[in-house]
């Protein structure tokens, strides 16, 4: 078996094990993701005992994807252009020149979404750039969601709530993010979660709190998300948050630019503002400026609104 074979193999059942952890207890698994599994074997000349325990990748649906734009969101395969990834940008600007293609292509199977996730989980959890945060973290900080999503969220940085359970949003703020997705229509399930930083800021000296990531450890931990954007190829992306915004565009102003929609390489990316400054900023008119960035979202990947959400946080009378 080859070192990279390996090396998926693994990741392949790391990804397994934590799905287990969460509850699930069965995976979809399509005809064509078996046969792609198992043709570096064949290509290897490995055994048949050696074949049958390799676990397969897990997907969202057995069948190809519905395109249709008022199917459920996550089911629907990706339409945004092919996305150009430089592999290891060196910089967090500009993330609209041109770079190098990426080796991703537009038309991948979900179950490939899934495998190659899986292996880029496996490095990240192996990363150690950042030695200050590598030793004062508890656990690598990912992302979660459906490979699949047409919808992506990206946040700042794991907090303590995060570090504690190695997922992204799972704090006060996690849980004002996941109503507003529910809000939406959605799920945590159909949609993909990340943030630019893989490892929770260190805080030296405190007990508790956060800080900012230093843009030395934003430009090291960026390539992972660049590789998952590349990966899940969303319909649109949302920027959680000033610190979100300079990481994926390399610019600020999450005040200036909050509801306008920009571009991150050919995706269409809302800027709005982080469910924690919601909870500490909060007030009706603050909800609102989010749910009009959220309504924004919903009508540029053709989700059906109705009145009441229309209404959402509209002052009576």
């Amino acid at each position: 078996m080859s070192r990279e074979y390996r090396a998926l193999l693994e990741a392949t059942l790391g990804h397994l094990r934590e799905l287990k952890a969460r509850g699930v207890r069965h995976v979809q698994v399509s005809p064509e993701v078996i046969e792609t599994l198992s043709r570096p074997l064949a290509i290897r000349r490995e055994t048949p005992s050696t074949s049958a325990t390799a676990p397969p990748a897990t997907q969202v649906s057995p069948e190809p994807p519905d395109r249709s734009r008022s199917a459920p969101i996550g089911i629907i395969a990706t339409s945004a252009p092919a996305l150009t990834e430089a592999d290891r940008p060196p910089s967090l600007l500009p993330a609209n020149e041109a770079v190098t293609p990426s080796p991703v292509s537009p038309g991948m199977e979900p179950g490939d979404k899934a495998a190659r996730l899986a292996a880029l989980r496996t490095r990240a959890l192996a990363c150690v750039k950042c030695a200050h945060l590598a030793a004062s973290r508890r656990n690598v900080v990912f992302g979660v969601g459906n490979p699949n999503a047409r919808l992506m969220f990206v946040g700042e940085a794991p907090g303590m709530d995060e570090d504690f359970q190695g997922e992204p949003f799972v704090g006060k703020a996690g849980e004002l993010l996941t109503r507003i997705i529910q809000t939406m229509g959605l799920s945590r399930e159909t949609v993909y979660i990340a943030n630019i930083l893989k490892c929770r800021p260190d805080t030296p000296g405190q007990a508790t709190g956060n800080r900012k990531p230093t843009p030395q450890e934003m430009r090291t931990c960026v390539p992972f998300l660049h590789e998952q954007i590349a990966i899940i190829q969303p319909d649109a992306i949302v920027a959680l948050g000033g610190t979100a915004l300079e990481g994926l565009l390399g610019t600020g102003g999450i005040s200036r630019l909050r509801g306008k929609w920009q571009t991150y390489r050919g995706i269409p990316l809302m800027p709005t503002f982080h469910p924690a400054f919601l909870l500490h900023q909060e007030s009706l008119a603050n909800k609102r400026l989010v749910w009009e960035d959220m309504l924004q979202v919903m009508e540029r990947l053709g989700l059906p609104i109705s009145e009441k959400q229309r209404a959402y946080f509209q002052r009576p009378g």
